[in-house]
């Protein structure tokens, strides 16, 4: 029998954390953080309760190639940029009416090649106003 998983009190602890942050955080980050609160939890206990919450879609896992795995506690609809200078991720917001429509895309690319599309994954690159600041500053 499969029962769900329960909600621990640690469990708990992690998603409001999680949620409270808006930087994306890695495990080892959120761990940092939650050791404050509740100073015996381990690492490995943050790591399973992360993606058992990612399995469940209470959070989400935000992977860009070459970076750690990040968290993100907002599972809303929207995207994710990453600073190449610095790494920082951000969150991108899309009014749907003038953002490509995710479902039609999804549609249509399984009619195209007659997979059964599942979902679809886009991110973004850039330079954050920061390093952008910073490699403005340089070149004077």
């Amino acid at each position: 029998m499969n029962r769900k998983p329960r909600f621990t009190k640690q469990r708990k602890l992690i998603l409001d954390e999680l949620k409270k942050v808006k930087t994306h955080p890695t495990a080892q980050e959120l761990y940092d953080s939650i050791r404050k609160v509740l100073p015996n939890i381990s690492l490995g206990t943050v790591y399973r309760n992360l993606e058992l919450l990612c399995q469940q879609g209470m959070a989400k896992r935000v992977e860009f190639p070459e970076a750690q795995r990040r968290y993100d506690g907002d599972v809303s609809r929207h995207y994710h940029i990453q600073c190449v200078g610095c790494g920082k991720v951000d969150d991108i917001y899309v009014n749907e009416t003038r953002a490509i429509r995710e479902d039609e895309l999804i549609r249509f690319l399984g009619i195209k090649t007659n997979y059964d599309v599942h979902g679809q994954k886009i991110d973004f690159f850039g330079l954050c106003p920061e390093c952008k600041s910073r490699k403005n500053q340089e070149k004077l």
